[in-house]
């Protein structure tokens, strides 16, 4: 099982096949072009791209939490928008170097940055230091509750790269670490507790739980043959696949409640529930035991569209209670 924000294996008893920094390229061209290079190979180093499965439900839980005709302030987007930045920067470069030496072995991630040589481990650590730099500076500018949850957040971030080795329950956990990431967006907001964050963040924890699993079982066999738990390593992927359904129909469900519940709902937010739960449906259906060569479609473009979708009507909702 390997997801956007990470994988979670380091293999300790046997020589690293990783290659040394002096297989990283030397340098060439002008300066400009020689720090663009290393830009894209960070970049590409923490999935930035899928940035768009967190991000989204982040900035619609800040507007959600926003009183009627109010909208978050621009400095509080700004410390939210380094916090989500920094802390998922800093969990994807550490499940890359965590994993490194497991990637190294497994033809569909042995391209990665690191085991292929691009990226040294020296610059990983700096990127996961100036990553947890970042997030602790914004989150001390966001209100008390969510300085007090931020080691929480870490432990989390930190924790998902080594719980494949000792629970299939991984899935969950890196559902939680995009769940919780819409949770502090609500929080920053609001600056206190709230069931209604707390509901929607299920929701994104139980659809991103889903999608983990479907990713996963790309890598059914090596996992199983490697001895790493996942849910399609322990169950198949016919079982596995059944679960990642009624996560996503448990997902679907949470959304609903959080729609009745919140005062403010608009008819933008259900009929984004109604295309939520015609993209899982259709997500479903692109794959399945023996038919996994759909499996990044599903898995980016159709959760994608999710999100995006999610905002989007939290967005039109809010410019309809502003007028």
């Amino acid at each position: 099982m390997v997801t956007d924000p990470f994988r979670c294996i380091m293999t300790l008893d046997s020589p690293s096949p990783i290659p040394s920094a002096q297989r990283i390229p030397p340098p060439t061209g002008g300066i400009f072009r020689r720090a663009a290079e290393r830009a894209r190979e960070y970049a590409e180093l923490v999935k930035f791209e899928h940035t768009v499965f967190a991000l989204p439900f982040a900035l619609a839980a800040m507007l959600l939490a926003a009183a009627p005709g109010r909208w978050p302030s621009a400095l509080t987007l700004t410390w939210v928008l380094l916090a989500m930045a920094g802390g998922r920067t800093f969990a994807m470069a550490a499940n890359r170097l965590i994993d490194a030496q497991f990637d190294a072995q497994n033809p569909r991630t042995s391209d990665r940055a690191i085991p292929a040589g691009r990226v040294a481990r020296w610059e990983a650590f700096a990127l996961i230091g100036a990553s947890l730099l970042a997030f602790l500076i914004a989150v001390w500018q966001l209100p008390e509750i969510c300085q007090r949850l931020a080691p929480l957040a870490l432990l989390i971030l930190a924790g998902y790269s080594y719980m494949k080795r000792i629970s299939s329950a991984a899935h969950l956990v890196l559902g939680l670490a995009l769940g919780a990431s819409a949770i502090g967006g609500w929080l920053a907001v609001s600056g206190e507790w709230s069931w209604l964050a707390l509901t929607f963040g299920a929701a994104v924890t139980f659809w991103v739980a889903g999608f983990d699993i479907i990713y996963a079982c790309l890598d059914e066999a090596f996992d199983r043959r490697v001895g790493l738990h996942s849910l399609p390593a322990w169950l198949g992927a016919a079982t596995a696949l059944k679960l990642s359904a009624t996560f996503h129909g448990l997902s679907l469900a949470l959304m609903a409640a959080f729609a009745a519940l919140y005062p403010h709902t608009g008819a933008a937010f259900w009929a984004a529930i109604a295309l939520m739960g015609a993209l899982l449906a259709y997500q479903h259906r692109l794959v399945g035991p023996g038919r996994l060569e759909r499996v990044n479609e599903a898995f980016f473009v159709v959760n994608g569209r999710i999100s995006a979708a999610i905002f989007l009507a939290v967005l039109l909702d809010k410019l309809g209670l502003a007028r």
